[in-house]
């Protein structure tokens, strides 16, 4: 039967009002279910005064995808704590009627500033939302404390120290060192800010990348500093007199008004019932005792409870779903051609369980390719976390997220790093969004060989090489280069920082002439690289798919539940791509195999890495 006739097209709008009628019955059964567990809920007269969240470890962006079968029944370690999750618990406490506040225990947080950001982020809308943000720290480093600014109210043991010193910058040089051994690394930079490998070619710091590391440390501590003003009520001065004057004991950063309450962890309750108006009987808290004591010598306490206590008692909010969703792709890590790689999680036992370490092109494009046909998805976000790697990659996946990009809209959210190579990716989406201390942009090549000829006469090594082909042996660790073969190597970057440029002055709408200041291998923080059209906007995850569905049409004014879909590797099977249509880092320092790895590959990669401790 031909597929236009007029009995067809009869089906397929009996098939279409069926299916409308079947998410309506749905809809109403579903909000039905919400509105009896309320009920119920509220003639108990369930309530809860904070829900303690204990925030630690590496605080990764997205939940880990669920582990397998044979996965489930190992001894491994607990999934992190991520902040996908952490986001729908606070979500779900800031529509429920019943909760005052969330108290945060933050312990052992990460390093990377921009992660720290999204979790003030998270506070900042639980706060917005009515609730109160307590926080809880026998830390007061720079990490924790930053964080622990943005919440209503910090309480902090007797013993802890005010720790806030301030940021520093170290790097590592092993030009001489690697002479002395007879080692000689060529490196070759479209500019002196790209110096992702002086590490091997210089014995000190240059001038650029004294001046690069300057202008970070200097944006960094201005973000931090501003952030504690305004989360204390103090002038940015007071702030840096402050600092300069650490360390000094909680008593002081009490007076200073640095924090609020001094306090151990099983005091807590004390420390924020005392303010508390009288509540109704509460038959649940997170220790399954009556919050209020029919002895009124005692004082009075809040009700705390954990998140596993609350979860059944919290009033809920319902909201229409929508059918179509937001796609989510993170890209953390280095990038490089082939499949993504897994390195070896350290546990108890010798077992081969892997985790992701690598972002490789095909495992990605495969990814992309699935979610690119599919109608469903109204708007892809792509998380990049990554400072770089091969030029090739980067541009075979820019490819894929450009293809989708031309179909519907994409936004590229940059986490703690999406430089070099990961900028480039990123400019393949229509929107870009980073934080304030996000480290991005270093637009630019460079490109290592390795000299260990002098290495093997100090050994006594006689290798002897055989070749055909006039630049067979460019690559060659037992030979000096010419003057030709500086030139062909040269050349070779100038050809791809031309393109990476292009890449930009097409993705921002920058006319090429005037990318030199901005590229040339320099790193800008969030702020930096949002002055000089890079970025468009600073948000986490969360308003990152919230722009999202914007930029899609879909509604975004609390009404309607936007489903947000992890696209995860699930198969190796190759995915063969759609026709064409024309409207369409360094861990171990001393060893020698990695530099063999990267000679003769140029990369997109920043110059170094910044971590806050």
């Amino acid at each position: 039967m031909n597929q236009n006739s007029p009995k067809n097209g009869f089906f397929h709008e009996l098939s279409l009002e069926l299916r409308q009628i079947g998410r309506m019955v749905r809809d109403y059964l579903s909000s039905g279910r919400v509105g009896v567990r309320n009920k119920i809920r509220q003639l108990r007269r369930l309530q809860i005064d904070y829900i303690v969240l204990p925030i630690s470890g590496p605080l990764p962006e997205r939940a880990s995808p669920p582990r397998g079968f044979l996965h489930r029944r190992l001894p491994l370690p607990p999934e992190p704590l991520s902040l996908e999750i952490l986001n729908r618990r606070l979500e779900r406490i800031a529509a429920a009627g019943n909760v005052k506040g969330v108290i945060f225990v933050l312990q052992d947080l990460p390093g990377g500033i921009a992660r720290l950001e999204n979790l003030r982020r998270s506070m900042e809308r639980l706060k917005a939302a009515g609730k109160e943000c307590v926080v809880y720290t026998p830390h007061l480093d720079i990490r924790h404390y930053f964080v622990a600014t943005a919440a209503d109210r910090i309480i902090t043991p007797p013993s802890v120290t005010f720790n806030v010193l301030g940021l520093s910058a170290e790097a590592i040089f092993l030009k001489d060192a690697l002479t002395k051994i007879g080692i000689y690394v060529d490196v070759f930079q479209v500019s002196p800010y790209k110096g992702a490998f002086d590490t091997f070619g210089q014995a000190s710091i240059t001038p650029e990348q004294e001046e690069q590391l300057n202008w970070i440390l200097d944006e960094n501590f201005a973000i931090i500093v501003n952030a504690i003003a305004r989360g204390r009520s103090l002038e940015e001065n007071e702030v840096r007199e402050l600092i300069d004057s650490a360390p000094f004991p909680a008593q002081e950063a009490l007076e200073a008004g640095l924090v609020d309450h001094i306090a151990y962890e099983d005091e807590i309750a004390f420390v924020l019932g005392d303010s508390f108006m009288k509540r109704e009987l509460q038959p649940v808290n997170g220790n399954g005792e009556n919050s209020q004591s029919s002895n009124k010598s005692h004082p009075e306490k809040a009700n705390i409870a954990t998140w596993p206590a609350a979860y059944n008692i919290l009033l809920e909010e319902w909201r229409k779903p929508l059918s179509k969703y937001i796609g989510v792709i993170s890209l953390e890590g280095q990038i490089d051609i082939g499949h993504s790689r897994r390195a070896p999680i350290k546990l108890p036992i010798p077992l081969p369980i892997f985790g992701a370490t690598s972002v490789g092109d095909a495992t990605v494009s495969n990814l992309l390719r699935r979610v690119e046909r599919d109608q469903r998805m109204a708007a892809l976000v792509v998380h990049i976390d990554s400072g770089g790697g091969s030029p090739l990659a980067s541009d075979l996946i820019w490819r894929q997220i450009r293809r989708i990009a031309q179909k519907k809209p994409v936004l590229a959210y940059m986490g703690n790093v999406a430089a070099s190579g990961g900028y480039y990716i990123a400019a393949a989406a229509e929107h870009i969004m980073s934080q304030p201390a996000t480290i991005t942009g270093s637009i630019g090549v460079v490109s290592l060989r390795v000299n260990m000829k002098g290495l093997y006469e100090k050994i006594n090594v006689n290798r002897i090489s055989l070749s055909r082909g006039r630049r067979a042996s460019l690559y060659n660790e037992i030979r000096d280069l010419s003057s030709e073969d500086h030139d062909v190597l040269n050349r070779q970057l100038h050809n791809l920082y031309k393109e990476f440029k292009r890449i930009v002055a097409a993705g921002r709408d920058i006319p090429y002439e005037d990318l030199d200041p901005l590229c040339e291998g320099r790193i800008w923080t969030g702020r930096q690289a949002k002055e000089r059209g890079l970025v468009d906007s600073f948000g986490d995850l969360v308003d990152a798919i919230k722009k999202a569905a914007e930029m899609a049409g879909l509604p975004v004014n609390g009404t309607h539940q936007i489903p947000v879909v992890n696209i995860n590797q699930t198969s190796s099977g190759y995915v063969l791509p759609e026709a064409f249509e024309p409207s369409e880092e360094i861990e171990q320092l001393f060893a020698a195999e990695l530099l063999r790895n990267y000679a003769g590959r140029p990369q997109f990669i920043m110059p170094f890495r910044l971590w806050f401790r």
